[in-house]
Parts: C-alpha cells; structure tokens; sequence
C-alpha cells in the first residue's frame, strides 16, 4: 500500500514518528513524506521513503501561499493516489484534511496541540474551529495527545467519528536511556530546552534562575534551543551576568541531560505532550513543569518531579527551592520514578501499535 506522511518540518517527522515509517517500510508498504526539505530528509530517503518537497509557510497567515499549498497537495495525491495519508500540525491537518475529504482519500489526523490560534478565544477563533471541523469530517481516526484537546473538539462538535487517545508522541526509551546521576559536588545544573519565545516560559526560567543563583551560587541554569531573534539581548546580558548559559540549537540534547540534575519546562504553549519533559525523564532526571495540558500528564507531583501553576513565578521559584532541598539520593529516586512512568505510560511503541491497529482495521494494511 502507498502510504503518504504530511508535516511541515523534517524534524516533526524524524525525531518523534522514524519508528512508525520504519515499521511501515519493513512491513514492505511505500512510504512516501512531503515536507519542506531539511537536513533530516536524507537520512529518510536512505531508509527507504520517497521524497515530495513542497512549501509550507509554517506560521503565516497569507491566503495566496495557502492557496498554493492546497493546489500543490491536489496535484501530489492526484500524482501519488496514496490508500491512506497521514497528516501531523495544525496547518497540514486543515488544509490536507479538508482536501483528501473531497477526494474521498483515507485520512489520519494526528492533534499535537491546538495552537494559539484554536485555543485562544478571539473572532478568529470561530472561524479556526469552524475549518478544523471541516478538516476533521472525513478522517478514519483522530488521534488526541492529551485529554484537554479531546475535550475542546467533544465540545465544538468536530469529532465525527473514530478517535484514540495517545500518549503524545511517546518516547523512544532506548535512544533517550537511562543515565547515571550526578552527583552535587560542584553544584546543581537545571536545563531549560525549547525555542525561545515568551509562551515557553523563558521569562519565568530567567526569574527563577536569578533567584535561586542569588541563593545558591554555585547552581547553573542552561538554555537550550534556537532564538528567533526578540530574546537574543537578553540572553546575552543574562549570560554575561552569569545567571545562565546559552548554548543555541543543539542537535543532540543527551550531552547536557547526562550532566544535568532537573529540566524546567515553564510552558503555557498549547502543545500536546511535550517531548522535552519525555526525553528528559525517561533518561532518568527529575522534572518541573507547568499544570497545563500537555505538560502535567508527563508527572507526579513530589514524586516524579514538581508542578506549578503556569506564568506563576514565585510557584515556579518555590519548586525549585523544594529541589534544591532535597539530598541528592532522593533527586535521584525522582529521577527513577520518571524513567519508570515513561517505560509503562509512554513508550512510543504505544503509539506505533494504536496507529498499525487502526491502519489495519480502516485500510487492511
């Protein structure tokens, strides 16, 4: 069968679906992914995957260069004649959805998160949920990363039929294995891996940073992830004050877990499950974070790590005083409670094996 993957960045798919297109190819089907081209795609083509560059203006609103991905898309399904597509990020989900329902292809659409457009009310919001629900009509099955986005589409009726609910990407619990702890000889290192943008909580992590140096100096608070341009001062003023370390994109963020005691993710983002708080407990390090979806169901409070109310900085502050706290032992127990509920909870062939079960029921894979 001629399976076809829709996303709008090579990373999306790489790092978060890789064994799902792996097990597809093994099992012999043609696996085809239309994407914007990116240093990912290489390694993909080499697996065995058929290539379709298109262009996505991944947060722009101009209804010309939509228009032109809905033509481009058309003319790739009327090329490929895919048996089923699967479609991942808002953008894709609407207009592939919307386009492959008329054409009465079989569709999968993958909820990673509503997005500030969908979840925030505002006029346009309307308008978003009225098109999603048009996207979502046709689909065999909607796959939901946490129960609050399940809850928003039960309530603006745009589920119209199957669904399942997944533990967000899952994890691979044998890339992101099982580290040796560090010891607090020479301080304690806390991370904070995301783009840097206010929604990620990067305000609440530098408040928190300045605090807790002021109170421990020999703590260290890193910062990892591309800064599209707003923060980048200020970064650099923090760094040369000595409260963080920016390190920018990294592409391999094991380096700095290994060394790390604690990953804060302060996120008010409407995402679906973080994949920065599954990475990092499943290799074994405590972790704080915001009581939001997509961010609480990777914890449990005072056993996993600790949980605060979003954009609440002196919660934030108190968390990591709590941390800061506890002997070392006990900040490892953390961290081994966090590997566990990642190894029973979200394992990513959870979800490779809800995606085949369904694939197999709706197309006869």
């Amino acid at each position: 069968m001629k399976v076809l993957f829709l996303v709008n960045r090579d990373f999306v798919l790489y790092n978060f679906r890789i064994e799902l297109v792996e097990r597809l190819i093994c099992e012999k089907h043609e696996v085809y992914i239309c994407l914007p081209y990116g240093k990912k795609v290489d390694a993909m083509i080499s697996m065995g995957c058929k290539f379709i560059p298109i262009e996505i203006d991944k947060r722009g609103k101009n209804p010309l260069r939509d228009l032109k991905l809905i033509i481009d898309y058309k003319k790739i399904f009327n090329q490929i004649k895919p048996d089923i597509i699967l479609t991942y990020t808002t953008k894709v989900n609407i207009y592939a959805g919307i386009l492959a329902g008329k054409m009465k292809i079989p569709y999968l659409m993958n909820i990673s998160g509503l997005g500030t457009a969908v979840e925030y009310k505002s006029i346009f919001q309307k308008f978003m949920i009225y098109i999603y629900r048009k996207a979502a009509k046709n689909a065999k099955c909607l796959f939901f990363q946490n129960t609050e986005n399940l809850k928003f589409f039960q309530k603006h009726h745009m589920i119209h039929g199957k669904w399942k609910l997944i533990p967000g990407s899952g994890v691979n619990i044998d890339r992101w294995y099982l580290m040796d702890y560090p010891d607090d000889k020479n301080g304690v290192e806390f991370l904070f891996i995301a783009r840097i943008m206010k929604e990620k909580g990067i305000e609440e992590y530098l408040a928190a940073a300045t605090q807790i140096k002021s109170e421990y100096p020999n703590t260290v608070f890193h910062v990892l992830g591309p800064c599209d341009g707003e923060y980048i001062d200020k970064l650099r003023d923090y760094q040369d004050r000595g409260i963080i370390q920016y390190h920018g994109m990294v592409q391999d963020t094991r380096i700095y877990l290994e060394k790390a005691h604690c990953t804060i993710h302060p996120s008010y983002y409407p995402e679906g499950i973080s994949n920065v708080l599954l990475e990092s407990a499943a290799c074994g390090r405590p972790i704080i974070t915001t009581d939001r979806a997509g961010c609480r169901e990777t914890v449990e409070d005072g056993v996993t790590g600790f949980v605060f109310e979003e954009k609440n900085r002196e919660q934030l502050i108190s968390s990591v005083q709590k941390f800061m706290n506890l002997d070392n032992m006990k900040r490892q127990i953390m961290g081994l409670n966090g590997r566990k509920k990642m190894v029973n909870e979200f394992d990513r062939n959870i979800v490779i094996n809800t995606y085949i079960d369904v694939l197999e029921a709706k197309s006869g894979l």
